[in-house]
């Protein structure tokens, strides 16, 4: 899935370990993500735990989608900065999930958690696309 995932591949996002339920990437935070408080734009954090998030609620096969999701910014990130989400699944039940993303960047003094981020997950049953889409005709 993650390798069709042009949006957050544009953004500099590896993904870094991926398995049942659980998942970890990172992104580098660059001058086009900062606000004007000087700091990574929240949209941009919450990208890298929703990219995170996804990569762990389809790592059981059949397409799932955010079904909701709400974040927590605990610090905040700055220009430069390397962050790391990672994702761990809490419970599925039926058709659905419940995953929780810490993102985190390491500092002198040890981990500075950036934000908690919880997603609610659906399945849908289609299978993950092989290939990137082509939008052709698309203006």
């Amino acid at each position: 899935m993650f390798a069709v995932d042009e949006a957050s591949r544009a953004l500099g996002i590896e993904l870094i370990e991926a398995g049942e339920g659980r998942a970890v990437a990172g992104m580098r935070v660059t001058a086009t993500m900062v606000n004007g408080h000087d700091i990574a734009h929240g949209g941009y954090v919450f990208l890298l735990a929703d990219t995170t998030f996804a990569c762990a609620c389809n790592s059981h096969g059949p397409v799932a989608v955010a079904a909701g999701a709400e974040i927590s910014f605990v610090a905040a990130a700055r220009l430069g900065d390397r962050l790391v989400a990672t994702a761990e699944e809490r419970t599925r039940y039926g058709r659905n999930g419940i995953y929780d993303v810490t993102v985190h960047r390491d500092d002198p003094a040890g981990r500075t958690v950036v934000a908690e981020f919880r997603g609610r997950s659906r399945v849908i049953g289609r299978s993950v696309p092989a290939e990137p889409r082509t939008d052709e005709g698309v203006t």
